[in-house]
């Protein structure tokens, strides 16, 4: 019989299996925290201690209790109390949990740029096994987090915990992430490669951290970024500060936790670039009588309260500056709405500010199962030179055009139940739109793909962005138009539903003559 081989399970594997061992007693939103946050210390504490011993083999030993000759080197300082050494000294104590605290309080107490950003008193409160936490503690410590220079490690596993919280933690509680795949094909499209970079609902700032690693990429340089963001849950603005911390990422969050529209924290901001991915179809976002008269309106109808799917754009659309690009997602309904939805998006069309719009397939979120879509939302279409750090592309007059993208057969299995890009298909992607953008590009329609749409043309279909009215798109088995199948099957539904209603009333007063008043 042929000998198998078990496979060696990775790093983030173990983290994670050691980090499984606190369910029980912690909740999985919770545990997040305390295992995000002690990666958080291990890291900080190896950077620690590797510049201290480089002051000692400098012969400089009496600094190496100065915080200046640390945060000279972007190293964040820490007092004995704080250091991983003393955590993993005591990790059987019984006090553990008060000691972790301590010293994530007090390594934020001395650096100012974490402010807001680690644990507090999660340990402590949290009333964890001893015994299990110890467990953790010890496979943390197993972490060489500056063992490759070239490779993130910690990022890395940041990453990896972050999706797999996403994941357990199921629909309606992993809005703090944003599928890899999907920031990735929005860098790729927008190329955010120098000036400032905003995120109104930023979550954990994966929208930064993929704008960082695609200068990276192109061999640019990431001081020639700023970012800005905005995150109103406050547990996820921690996540967010955190994971920017760790891969020395500055950026300007605000100072506090807040709604993007209650409290604007940018409120003259004029970015280069917008990523975002911001809450769908949020309902009851603001009060009757509030944000009625707010500058970021602009010449557009007030978004309407029961959505604010509007109110995000047209908030992106007011950061933007005159050569600005934004890409965000978008529950479907926006493509379509009537209302007061209409009405924007009519005069979105009209200042010709639309792009690109990009139906995405199904099972790519962990919260939902719908297919979404991609905006690009451009203030500059005109024909003008982009220098990219690795490349001078030349774009064509796109003026009173918007090019229409479905991905929906596009991708390849994850976790057995998602749907992802690889990187060829996201490469082909952005591709396919830089091709159409370039003066010399070699875009040509393709059908069930995609569709360069004249203004006039959305015109003609009433301003809907709906792809599939565009790209030539044929059910091979059936030789009809799906979308427009979908949706003669739904006009029948709404008349069967209107009948049944008109019969139930006929009969009612029927009854009614008769002398009775029943109820059906």
């Amino acid at each position: 019989m042929a000998k198998t081989t078990k496979k060696e399970k990775s790093m983030e594997e173990q983290l994670w299996d050691a980090a499984n061992k606190l369910r029980g007693t912690v909740e999985s939103s919770e545990y997040k925290h305390v295992v995000l946050g002690l990666i958080f210390l291990k890291f900080a504490s190896d950077k620690f201690e590797a510049r201290r011993k480089e002051l000692i083999e400098e012969g400089q030993e009496k600094y190496t209790e100065m915080k200046e000759f640390y945060n000279m080197k972007n190293i964040f300082f820490l007092p004995p109390e704080s250091r991983w050494s003393h955590v993993i000294a005591n990790a059987k104590q019984d006090d553990i949990a008060l000691i972790i605290d301590t010293a994530l309080h007090t390594v934020e107490k001395n650096n100012p740029s974490l402010k807001g950003a680690l644990p507090d008193n999660y340990f402590s409160r949290l009333n964890m096994d001893v015994s299990k936490l110890a467990a953790l503690l010890d496979t943390i410590n197993n972490i060489n987090t500056l063992k490759d220079a070239e490779q993130d490690v910690v990022g890395r596993v940041y990453e990896y915990f972050l999706s797999k919280f996403a994941l357990a933690e199921g629909k309606g509680k992993g809005e703090f992430y944003t599928p890899k795949s999907i920031v990735n094909l929005i860098a790729e499209m927008i190329e955010p490669y120098k000036g400032k970079i905003y995120d109104p609902a930023c979550g954990s700032g994966g929208m930064f951290v993929q704008s960082i690693k695609f200068i990276e990429s192109h061999h640019g340089d990431k001081k020639e970024v700023s970012i800005y963001g905005q995150e109103y849950t406050a547990t996820t603005y921690k996540l967010a500060k955190m994971n920017l911390a760790i891969r020395g990422i500055s950026a300007n969050l605000g100072d506090v936790p807040a709604d993007t529209f209650a409290k604007d924290q940018h409120p003259d901001l004029k970015a280069d670039f917008i990523m975002a991915n911001p809450p769908f179809n949020q309902k009851d976002w603001r009060a009757d009588n509030e944000l009625v008269d707010d500058s970021r309106w602009n010449g557009y109808e007030v978004p309407p309260l029961s959505n604010a799917n509007y109110g995000w754009i047209l908030n992106m659309v007011s950061k933007l500056s005159e050569n600005g690009v934004a890409g965000f997602i978008l529950a479907n309904g926006a493509l379509s709405g009537g209302g007061e939805e209409y009405k924007i998006r009519k005069k979105l069309i009209e200042n010709d500010l639309v792009e690109s719009i990009v139906i995405l397939p199904q099972n790519m979120f962990y919260t939902t199962n719908i297919s979404v879509t991609l905006w690009i939302i451009n203030k500059n279409k005109k024909e003008r030179a982009v220098q990219l750090p690795d490349e001078t592309r030349q774009y064509r007059n796109r003026e009173n055009e918007v090019l229409f993208l479905d991905l929906r057969e596009i991708g390849e299995p994850f976790e057995k139940k998602f749907i992802q890009f690889s990187p060829d298909h996201t490469s082909e992607i952005a591709s396919t739109y830089h091709e159409w953008q370039k003066v010399d590009g070699e875009y040509e329609d393709k059908p069930e793909y995609s569709y360069a749409a004249s203004k006039d043309e959305i015109i003609d279909k009433d301003y809907s962005l709906v792809p599939s009215k565009y790209i030539e798109f044929v059910n091979r088995d059936e030789n009809v138009d799906f979308s427009e199948k979908m949706e003669a099957l739904n006009g029948q539904f709404k008349e069967l539903l209107e009948a049944e209603e008109k019969s139930k009333q006929d009969l009612l007063n029927v009854f009614k003559e008769l002398g009775y008043e029943i109820e059906l």
